[in-house]
């Protein structure tokens, strides 16, 4: 597929003007200060696995409603052994002795998977914490095991539109939540420096780490590539890409409901979470990605607060982006930031 959206150098200078509701902050505020009222209750188990440079922790911790939600916390073989077989609740380590650590968010459709599919930032050095995505694990690629025992109304098959008539009903309420609480769950385990902790993601993971950078004030880095969940109204009318397109979908049935959807939408749009964000960002775009335009990309990025922030343009790929290259990149980027 060749280019199809703006040219780069209109891309760079792209910043939609994107109703954001008055509301906006107070919403998260009250909806963070709800799942606060539970305990946290982060539980790290020992997995035995036939792996000789990572140590495997599964971990449950309370989410959104206090719902348990899943994830892996891979370390390095030779971090702290024995020490994060037990529950925890407490501060991390002393931070000369503790490790950095990667919070991970999972693309659409994918769960955690297994933790085998997870190595390449503990062989790095880090604590790796993978958010495992509720309802999420069944399409083919990645296993989940987080339910999501939240009902919806009527909605398109996906995920994109359960709730989608109600902010507070939404399905990305729930996971936006769980994934603020994933930071929280890693920086209670004592081998983890709180104060190096990063998010990243692709696609759905890549907006899942704009909005943790926007709800979590002081973290110490965040790498978006080809973020999904940004800039709504444009994606749903240029791509005709699942999953935004199960935002058409549904309103074809539902004639007349578009203020009403893109105004749910607008809580959750990346734009106005990186619009918050202060943490240093790395992005990266690919200029014949279908599935988010890089348009929607560059609207995030274009946006982001922070002062320091980058973007790698892959300009002949897909929604791959820059696959195991960007992931190179990302290995030397976090090297400026989550290093002692």
């Amino acid at each position: 597929m060749p280019q199809f959206d703006l040219p780069l150098d209109e891309l760079r200078r792209y910043r939609p003007e994107l109703p954001e509701p008055d509301d906006f902050d107070a919403f998260w505020e009250k909806t963070l200060l709800e799942a606060r009222q539970h305990e946290l209750d982060a539980r790290f188990e020992a997995v035995e696995l036939p792996l000789r440079g990572v140590r495997v922790l599964d971990v449950t911790y309370a989410g959104f409603g206090g719902h348990p939600v899943k994830g892996w916390l891979v370390l390095p073989a030779g971090a702290g052994a024995g020490a994060g077989a037990r529950a925890v609740s407490g501060a991390g380590a002393d931070a000369g002795q503790a490790l950095p650590a990667v919070v991970e968010y999972i693309g659409y459709g994918g769960g955690r998977g297994l933790p085998h599919m997870h190595l390449l930032w503990a062989t790095a050095g880090y604590a790796h914490f993978v958010m495992d995505t509720r309802g999420q694990g069944s399409a083919g690629w990645a296993q989940g095991d987080t339910p999501d025992p939240v009902g919806s109304g009527p909605a398109y098959p996906g995920f994109m539109t359960r709730g989608i008539e109600d902010p507070h009903d939404y399905y990305y309420r729930r996971l936006y939540v769980d994934a603020v609480r994933a930071v929280e769950a890693v920086r209670a385990h004592p081998l983890v420096d709180a104060s190096r902790v990063a998010a990243l993601g692709v696609s759905q993971g890549g907006g899942l780490a704009l909005a943790v950078g926007g709800l979590v004030p002081d973290l110490a880095a965040v790498a978006s590539d080809v973020p999904f969940l940004c800039d709504f109204p444009r994606a749903a009318t240029l791509t005709d890409r699942q999953p935004y397109k199960e935002i058409g979908l549904y309103l074809k049935a539902r004639r007349g409901g578009q203020e009403r959807v893109f105004r749910t939408l607008s809580y959750f749009d990346g734009v106005h979470f990186a619009a918050r964000g202060r943490a240093p960002a790395l992005f990266s775009a690919a200029l014949e990605d279908q599935t988010c335009p890089p348009s929607t990309v560059f609207a995030a990025f274009n946006a982001y607060a922070g002062s320091e922030r980058s973007m790698e343009v892959y300009s002949f790929n897909d929604h791959e982006g820059g696959g195991p290259y960007q992931q190179e990149v990302q290995l030397r980027w976090f090297e400026g930031y989550l290093r002692a």
